[in-house]
């Protein structure tokens, strides 16, 4: 985490204009372990098509100012998963999340299909509907996002909780809402597969510092 935040995120926003909208730690008993989520913000498909260039346009397909970034993650690392995503469009920014004080003491990660076609109207009903239940507990919505490339059935959220203790009072009522006509019920309806799991921001993720990471934030042993 510390090798993403400090090591890369100043180089990628001088260079790529490219910001850390978050990284966190996996909560190991809510999912797989050790993992770790990066979440990263571009200027729209036209940001990220710059970035590409300027990581992939080199005959190794790697930016060479950063090999030896490439060769300290090579042993920090055993693979991943990436993806696309395209933001709700009333999702607020990194940098407009910092300046609302945005935060949490831990994060739910959810992961939702639903039928093809339908993710940018579900995105809209958890506007209308999921973020009132869930605000009952604290939970403040932080990022709601579709898939791209593909057929527009996932969506990705993202939940800033304020306690643990937070966290487990939704569960209880999460499991208690079967019929009742609460959000777990419509979800039922709409989403053909569901997946929450649980995260704790970096030290040096934006949310928890109010800010971007910085060159003054970079280990002292980390040369460019």
């Amino acid at each position: 985490m510390q090798h993403m935040t400090a090591n890369f995120s100043p180089i990628a926003q001088e260079e790529r204009d490219q910001l850390c909208y978050g990284v966190w730690g996996i909560v190991g008993s809510t999912a797989w372990w050790p993992g770790v989520v990066n979440i990263w913000e571009e200027n729209g498909f036209t940001g990220l098509a710059s970035s590409f260039r300027h990581e992939l346009g080199h005959p190794t397909l790697q930016d060479p100012k950063l090999a030896d970034w490439w060769a300290a993650a090579a042993d920090l690392r055993s693979g991943g998963v990436d993806r696309l995503m395209l933001p709700a469009p009333w999702t607020r920014t990194i940098e407009e999340l910092c300046a609302d004080g945005v935060s949490g003491e831990v994060y739910a990660h959810e992961q939702v299909t639903v039928p093809p076609g339908q993710a940018a109207d579900f995105l809209e009903r958890v506007r209308e509907q999921a973020v009132p239940y869930y605000e009952r507990f604290g939970w403040v919505l932080v990022g709601a996002w579709r898939t791209a490339l593909g057929g527009d059935s996932e969506c990705v959220l993202l939940w800033a909780m304020p306690s643990y203790e937070r966290w487990a009072e939704f569960e209880m009522a999460w499991d208690a809402d079967r019929t009742a006509g609460g959000w777990r019920s419509r979800l039922r309806e709409s989403a053909r597969s569901f997946q929450r799991i649980l995260l704790v921001d970096a030290p040096l993720s934006p949310m928890r510092i109010g800010r971007q990471p910085s060159r003054t934030d970079r280990t002292e042993d980390w040369q460019d």
